[in-house]
């Protein structure tokens, strides 16, 4: 078994030092964490993302802490050698620091390793209470599918000089209060770049170019299981969703001619208690 990643180690994961860069993947159950992890990922993200892609709600708002804390577990129990990474979920760090805290607290019980929440300077007493109770913390700026109402939409962020320096500033400040790592979300590749290399803390990426310390990709989508929403950003390098449907197609046929299951799948009697046992019925 790999020896388990640590915050620390992923902190100094920067591409300019010479560091390899950052794979990040969702997982939200034991058997996708096992396949994340044997395919030698960095980081398993429980994302909120589980809403969308798991629970079939159209955004990630409905998503809870008990809903993450679930899903932390079962993706722990996997044992993957990756760093697990919990969501807060929307409204679980708005209120009050002690909400946060008392939530990060609930996810880091159910297996959590370190959590993410979404937002820039904002969020900055939210982050440090985080940190001085000793919880990592990696942030998230740029686009924030959690206030997707808030932007109008899944909306790239960064697209003038004065948005490409406030996220700079957001993810100074980020870094400053004590994230390890921060992820950029929908940001022109330019801004994703300067971002980079502003901040000591490794970026990871998403619809956000090449030039960050790493990737990050939703489960569903690398594989091919999603099929409703195709962003640009994502290279699918699977079709698992068709091969699924073409496979449950394959055994209801063959459920339907009777030809699942054969003699070779079903269990038998030995002879002899065969034989007792159609005695048995004749009497």
């Amino acid at each position: 078994m790999a020896q388990k990643l640590t915050v620390p180690a992923v902190r100094s994961r920067k591409v300019a030092d010479g560091m390899d860069p950052l794979v990040m993947v969702t997982a939200y159950d034991a058997p996708g964490a096992r396949m994340v992890d044997e395919a030698g990922t960095d980081l398993i993200l429980v994302g909120d993302s589980v809403a969308m892609v798991v629970l079939g709600y159209a955004d990630t708002l409905q998503v809870t802490v008990e809903d993450i804390a679930h899903h932390t577990a079962a993706v722990y129990r996997a044992g993957p050698s990756a760093l697990i990474v919990a969501d807060m979920p929307w409204m679980s760090f708005h209120v009050s620091t002690e909400d946060t805290l008392r939530n990060a607290a609930t996810l880091v019980r159910a297996g959590a390793q370190a959590v993410k929440l979404e937002g820039g300077r904002r969020r900055l007493p939210m982050v440090e209470a985080l940190v001085a109770a000793e919880i990592p913390v990696m942030g998230h700026i740029g686009l924030t599918p959690q206030s997707v109402n808030a932007m109008g939409g899944f909306r790239v962020q960064g697209k003038n000089a004065a948005a490409a320096l406030n996220l700079v500033a957001a993810a100074k400040a980020l870094a400053h209060a004590g994230c390890f790592a921060i992820v950029l979300e929908g940001v022109p590749d330019q801004v994703a770049a300067m971002v980079t290399r502003s901040v000591d803390v490794p970026t990871i990426g998403i619809g956000a170019g090449p030039d960050c310390d790493g990737q990050v990709l939703v489960f569903h989508d690398v594989l091919g299981i999603e099929q409703r929403i195709r962003p640009r950003f994502v290279r699918r390098y699977a079709d698992q969703y068709s091969d699924g449907v073409d496979a449950l197609s394959r055994y209801a046929r063959d459920v339907r001619s009777g030809a699942f299951p054969s003699a070779e799948e079903s269990y038998r009697l030995s002879d002899a208690d065969a034989e007792s046992l159609a005695l048995y019925g004749a009497s």
